[in-house]
């Protein structure tokens, strides 16, 4: 075996998920990769380790929108994974051990001051985070054992033949393996976008479709100019920050509290909406004062398998809904009652027996709530939070501003004071039902339609919008602007025409209209592999030798297209257009059908992208030595 050839893996993709999968492989090899030797070959036009996405080359303004304790790159003893664990330390630990002189590692100058007072509930700049995928890549790549050797290429894979890898740079890789790490994937306009894209061409305008914001040009966007934002999640964020203290306005702190912001001159005014017609919430700064709930409860593996036993096909509102509701309630009303029993009536232990035996949103369970929890404002309605405006409507636009800022100011001062700190129990129970959903989709069971919309789309976007949302001190920001000028908000269930030569944008929340001559859409682009725009993902899927994930209806059998990359879900193998798997290609990442989280995590949660990447690595290496 000693005089065998190495075997050869190229790694599509050298960001957090590809590293990530490198590290599994140094893990596994003293079981499995006998006396052969494996070169691993990363391939990325991007820094391997913090690839594309969180590459240190862009703007300093930009911010992670997590906390430096909840970002961790290393296995820990909650993963229930084959492997064996590596640990190492959180975002936090790394950059502690770095001040303290116990770790040696490369820290920009720029951002050292940011790494020396970094506090766990900061939210670090990109830049930062960089730093720390940096170490870790170098880290993994100095651990790997004897026979494991990495070979970095800084080029785009452009064709896969065979064994064949294609590079941009010209030169070729030959792989006995591929796995595609390759993160989010961009993808081209859908239908509604080609027509406004060819209809600001005909009228001289400017459209922007969904893209990731930090890559967009968005230079001619001309001072003063009206520019109309369809979203108002972190794409939304990022956008507001680059076209205003990114172009040279600043934000004083004032002593009274909140900002006052100064412009340049140089910004556009910018009018944004989405069909909430808020901001994504505030991540939220405090820890539990209670007692943490064991969760999940009652969107566990037995409630999924009593969910998958069900005659006929689920549907997600109707039938898995109910379950998540109820484990996002547990979550907040075991907060409430044990970190704040002075605004209860009821014993925890009665409450909580008397609620497991309840339906959610039952008459009966209504009235347990009323009866144990006195005030109003303390009771979960989760209607109310997902759409906080609905129904709601205001005479003028500057009425609807009025009311949104409250709504703004509200958030912040919930989500900044442990009182509300039932917010934060709700928020951890939705993570655990977040991990929970790929088992449940993984039965077969959920009605076709209902997967992509409800679960794919809408539930999606609501975990996103409460749990996933920005630092507080964006949404301070954001109401600095809206003072100056800067930022009007359009409302909810916004809806923008093009006609007459223009945009026009209205909403449900207020009459009127704003017109634009430009339109920026602010979100990422939806999944999609027929719309792929990465050229090798097109060629596969042009030759049949990847498909995007068709999801079956379990009863009529009708399939529809859910935008992923369809992969064997035992194994990660691709799967060609006819649904056989690959023998030596593998896909992970958000944008397959296994529908894992990020490439990093919390510590301590078991992480789903943890153990497919562990898995994965596994399969890679029997391939070595079959």
């Amino acid at each position: 075996m000693a005089d065998s050839p190495p075997f050869t893996l190229a790694v599509v993709g050298a960001g957090p998920r590809g590293v990530g999968v490198l590290e599994r492989l140094g893990a596994n090899a003293a079981e499995l990769l006998g006396g052969r030797r494996l070169e691993v070959h990363l391939i990325d036009p991007f820094p391997p380790g913090p690839g594309r996405v969180w590459r240190y080359d862009q703007s300093p303004l930009l911010r992670m929108n997590s906390m430096p304790e909840d970002v961790t790159m290393f296995t820990d003893e909650s993963v229930q994974m084959t492997g064996p664990v590596r640990p190492g330390p959180t975002l936090l630990d790394w950059a502690r051990k770095v001040r303290d002189g116990g770790l040696d590692a490369e820290v920009p100058p720029d951002v050292a001051a940011e790494l020396t007072a970094l506090d766990p509930f900061d939210f670090p700049t990109r830049r930062l985070q960089s730093a720390y995928l940096t170490w870790v890549y170098r880290k993994i790549v100095e651990d790997l054992p004897d026979g494991v050797d990495v070979v970095e290429h800084a080029a785009r894979a452009v064709g896969v033949d065979g064994y064949t890898v294609s590079l941009s740079d010209g030169t070729a890789v030959r792989a006995d393996a591929v796995v595609f790490t390759v993160g989010h994937l961009d993808a081209e306009p859908d239908d509604r976008e080609r027509e406004l894209v060819s209809f600001a061409a005909r009228h001289g305008l400017a459209y922007y479709p969904a893209g990731y914001t930090a890559d967009v040009d968005y230079s001619a966007i001309a001072p003063g100019e009206t520019v109309l934002v369809r979203g108002f999640g972190l794409a939304f964020v990022d956008l507001m920050l680059l076209l205003t203290e990114g172009r040279g306005g600043r934000f004083e702190e004032l002593a009274c509290g909140g900002l006052r912001y100064h412009p340049s001159g140089a910004e556009p005014v910018l009018h944004v909406g989405s069909r909430r017609g808020v901001p994504y919430h505030a991540k939220i700064g405090y820890r539990l004062r209670g007692k943490p709930a064991r969760l999940p409860r009652f969107f566990d593996a037995y409630a999924i398998d009593e969910l998958a036993g069900a005659p006929g096909a689920l549907d997600f509102r109707t039938d898995v809904w109910p379950l998540i509701a109820k484990e996002l309630a547990w979550g907040y009303y075991t907060e409430l009652f044990t970190g704040h029993p002075d605004r209860v009536r009821l014993d925890f232990a009665v409450f909580a027996d008397a609620f497991a035996d309840l339906a959610w949103d039952s008459p009966g369970m209504r009235d347990l709530v009323e009866r144990a929890v006195p005030a109003e404002a303390d009771r979960l309605d989760l209607d109310r939070v997902d759409r906080p405006m609905a129904g709601r409507v205001f005479g003028t636009a500057e009425e609807f501003g009025k009311e949104l800022r409250e709504y703004i100011e509200g958030d912040l001062a919930r989500r900044a004071d442990q009182e509300f700190s039932a917010d934060l129990g709700a928020f951890a129970a939705l993570l655990s039902v977040y991990s929970q959903l790929p088992t449940l989709v993984h039965k077969g069971r959920l009605d076709a339609a209902s997967q992509v919309s409800d679960m794919d789309g809408w539930f999606h976007g609501f975990f996103s919008y409460y749990a996933s949302g920005p630092p507080p001190r964006r949404l301070e920001e954001l109401l600095a602007l809206h003072d100056a000028g800067i930022v009007s908000f359009a409302g909810a269930e916004m809806a923008v025409s093009a006609e007459r030569g223009t945009f026009a944008a209205s909403s449900a929340s207020f009459p009127g209209t704003v017109e634009a001559r430009t339109l920026v859409e602010a979100r990422l682009p939806g999944p999609s592999v027929t719309r792929a725009a990465d050229g090798l993902l097109r060629q596969l899927r042009d030759a049949g030798e990847l498909a995007e994930e068709t999801v079956a209806d379990p009863v009529t059998g009708a399939r529809l297209p859910s935008g992923r990359i369809h992969t064997r879900v035992s194994d990660s193998r691709l799967l060609d257009g006819t649904g056989r798997p690959h023998p030596h290609r593998f896909a992970v990442g958000p944008h397959t059908s296994a529908r894992s989280a990020a490439a990093f995590t919390r510590p301590r949660t078991n992480a789903l992208s943890f153990r497919q990447n562990d898995a994965v690595a596994r399969e890679i290496l029997a391939l070595v030595n079959p």
